[in-house]
């Protein structure tokens, strides 16, 4: 009797008990992560190809059983880089980007879309020139790996959206050039011994 007391209240315990295991923890490499991006010049003639050089910081969270997660990550928009110096000064002045008063932007979800266990869809918000909106990136390709020199599991996609540079406020020439963006993000990150709740 003594027994079946101790074995129902240790089930008890274990039942109020947040699972941890299935959630997993990466930290984004900031030298494997860059987003570049395309856009027409004057009426579509040719376009523009740049990249941010620089990522600040970012995580992302997964839980491949429940077919959750999360994302965040910082870019840092001084870092822009159109391989043409006098393209990059006007891009970070008011006209574009106004780097000075945003000199971030950020990519912010909570909803992951999977097919099985791999995440294919992220419906996040993007807060760039100081305006929120909603943006979602497809997911290309996605794989993890044990990493042959860090020796732990490293995960990398390739991601894109589209978006309409003008209802971010940046609508410099958009009547002569058009406003749409395509957006191109390719990112690395690395498990991290983290553990957390899953509900």
């Amino acid at each position: 009797m003594k027994l079946n007391r101790i074995a129902a209240a240790a089930l008890l315990a274990a039942l109020s008990v947040p699972a941890f295991a299935d959630v997993e923890h990466y930290t984004v490499d900031p030298d494997h992560t860059y987003a570049s991006f395309e856009a027409p010049h004057i009426q579509a003639i040719s376009y523009w190809r740049g990249k941010f050089d620089h990522t600040q910081s970012g995580t992302v969270t997964l839980d491949r059983k429940a077919h959750t997660g999360t994302v965040d990550i910082v870019i840092d928009t001084t870092s822009i880089d159109f391989g043409m110096e006098k393209m990059n000064k006007h891009a970070k002045s008011a006209d574009f980007f106004d780097v000075e008063k945003f000199p971030t932007a950020e990519y912010k979800a909570d909803t992951i879309k999977f097919d099985g266990d791999t995440p294919v869809e992220v419906d996040g918000q993007l807060t760039l020139h100081g305006v929120t909106k909603p943006v979602a990136l497809k997911i290309n390709s996605f794989k993890c790996i044990i990493h042959p020199m860090l020796k732990v599991q490293v995960c990398g996609a390739d991601a894109s959206a589209q978006f309409d540079r003008s209802d971010f406020g940046i609508a410099y020439a958009v009547p002569m050039t058009g406003g749409q963006v395509k957006l191109q993000i390719q990112v690395e990150a690395k498990l991290d011994d983290k553990p957390g709740p899953t509900h």
